[in-house]
């Protein structure tokens, strides 16, 4: 497997941890040696992993989860960090989102979290492009 797939792998397990609502994956997935932040759609920025895993361990908590769903994910690998950008499709709303990872030893894991709402999904995107 190359070091991009490692990043996206890595973002993929964010969101899976997200979709099922599961804490513990959602706790082992960010840098816990590191900064982190986290700005969720229409939120101030959250600085500092306890705060951080506070505003997760929130949301995890209270049903219902949205059904969340990331699309066209692109990794971008610089040294020991990495950057993906990416779509998150929540029903009918998509939002875009930016990840960023830093290496710690064989894993990615995650130092900051940023989504928030688009006026255009990807097949708009897509159409436009063409």
């Amino acid at each position: 497997m190359s070091r991009n797939n490692d990043v996206l792998a890595a973002n993929d397990a964010f969101y899976q941890a997200f979709a099922a609502g599961d804490y513990m994956a959602m706790d082992g997935i960010w840098a816990d040696t590191l900064p982190v932040s986290c700005i969720h759609p229409g939120w101030p920025p959250v600085r500092g992993r306890d705060k951080v895993m506070q505003t997760w361990r929130g949301i995890l908590a209270n049903p219902p989860r949205p059904a969340i769903q990331a699309m066209e994910a692109e990794a971008t690998e610089m040294g020991d960090f990495a950057l993906v950008v990416c779509f998150e499709v929540i029903g009918n709303i998509y939002l875009s989102a930016s990840n960023l990872f830093t290496r710690d030893g064989d894993l990615w894991r995650l130092v900051h979290h940023q989504s928030g709402e688009t006026s255009k999904s990807p097949k708009i995107l897509k159409e436009q492009s063409s």
